[in-house]
């Protein structure tokens, strides 16, 4: 085991300071958009996105935040009504005026997990605070302005010409990294007949969690194709078995749902369980966080990517600000727009230029404007806290 990494001093965001203003009104929004198509994991099918969305008001300024969760647990633990009972019953009684983020990530402490809910909060009230500013948010968090790579993710196919036609879709825009979904008994064959089609395209695999140890001969297979990476191959709460397997195999393996927060970050450097790390913000408790393990992972030599939730375009935005952090080296799961929603919640839309590359939104905050009128039209439920 490398010690080092359970024993840096990893260096914090400025954001950290930052001061909650008074909230004079707080809703939580439930919207359901309906995806251009159904998007199919190892796990499930989802074909519409239902999030939860936090709404924050002060002085008339306007601060939002998306929760990541999915009203069903099939991807994770957490679902939109688990974050809306710990929102309501543990995190918001303790937002006081004036006190600094760091403070109240502090304060947060005791509530154990619910890394979506944190997020959820955390990323409302950095961007309220940055319109207040009238700064962007990675301004605020100490981040330099600088455009972000595109990445395409694809869910799992009926069929291998259906799974060849959708990266023909994809490769229609200059994607600069695709990643196909697997899951057992569409995996090695489906690859390789994306290899042979694409020989220099920049692909990976992502298993959410299908295989167990017993199946590295198999995964070892897929060495022959030249991935930048195979995702969470095994248990979403297992990372000693993915340092055994990582030992057998070429390709980087990358943690993503194993990687709750900064500590577990360290302990996969440490039993080099893994050589890259999908920091999802919106899982992991939040932007401050994220900066953390991206930090972390920069002083180790390892590659870090923004993963995606499928979230509307406030959740996109975040991760967009996201990426502009240095240890980002690797093309995220930030697509565009129109590949999810014929009509989003925000402008501007996601396009990627003619090179690829996304550029930040140009404003205050996550830079993107909400579209009331939007939200309104595709709200299942509002409630105001008092």
């Amino acid at each position: 085991m490398d010690q080092q990494f359970l024993h840096y001093v990893v260096p914090d965001s400025p954001a950290v300071d930052a001061r909650m203003p008074a909230l004079h009104k707080i809703d939580l929004i439930t919207v359901r958009l309906p995806f251009v198509k159904p998007f199919s994991t190892s796990v499930h099918t989802w074909a519409v996105k239902e999030a939860l969305l936090l709404r924050l008001e002060s002085g008339g300024v306007v601060g939002w935040g998306e929760c990541v969760a999915d009203p069903d647990p099939y991807y994770a633990s957490e679902t939109t009504q688990t974050v809306r009972h710990i929102f309501k019953e543990f995190l918001l009684p303790l937002l006081t005026r004036g006190q600094t983020i760091g403070e109240l990530l502090k304060r947060w402490s005791p509530v154990r997990g619910h890394g979506m809910a944190k997020a959820m909060v955390e990323n409302a009230l950095l961007d309220l605070i940055a319109r207040q500013q009238s700064r962007p948010l990675h301004e605020l968090l100490g981040l330099p302005a600088r455009r972000i790579q595109s990445g395409i993710s694809l869910g799992i196919q009926d069929s291998i010409p259906a799974l060849l036609d959708a990266v023909a879709e994809a490769m229609s825009r200059p994607y600069h990294r695709v990643k196909l979904k697997i899951m057992q008994g569409k995996d090695v064959e489906w690859v390789r007949a994306v290899r042979e089609a694409y020989p220099k395209l920049t692909l990976m695999a992502d298993a959410n969690g299908d295989y167990r140890l017993e199946h590295a001969a198999l995964l070892r297979e897929l060495d022959a194709f030249s991935l930048t990476m195979i995702e969470q191959p095994l248990s979403y709460s297992d990372i000693v078995q993915h340092a055994a397997l990582q030992r057998e195999l070429a390709t980087p393996l990358c943690l993503d749902e194993s990687i709750h927060d900064l500590d577990d970050a360290r302990s996969a450097l440490a039993l080099k369980a893994c050589r890259v790390i999908n920091i999802k913000q919106g899982r992991v408790g939040g932007m401050i966080e994220s900066l953390r393990i991206a930090a972390l992972c920069q002083h180790a030599g390892i590659d870090v990517w923004s993963g995606g939730m499928d979230e509307t375009g406030i959740g996109r935005a975040f991760n967009l600000q996201l990426q502009t952090a240095p240890g980002f080296t690797l093309p995220g799961d930030t697509s565009e727009t129109a590949r999810y929603f014929n009509e989003d919640i925000v402008e501007p839309a996601v396009v990627l230029a003619d090179d690829g590359f996304i550029a930040l939104p140009d404003g205050a905050g996550t830079g993107v404007a909400i579209l009331e009128d939007r939200v309104a039209r595709y709200t299942l439920a509002r409630e105001q806290i008092r």
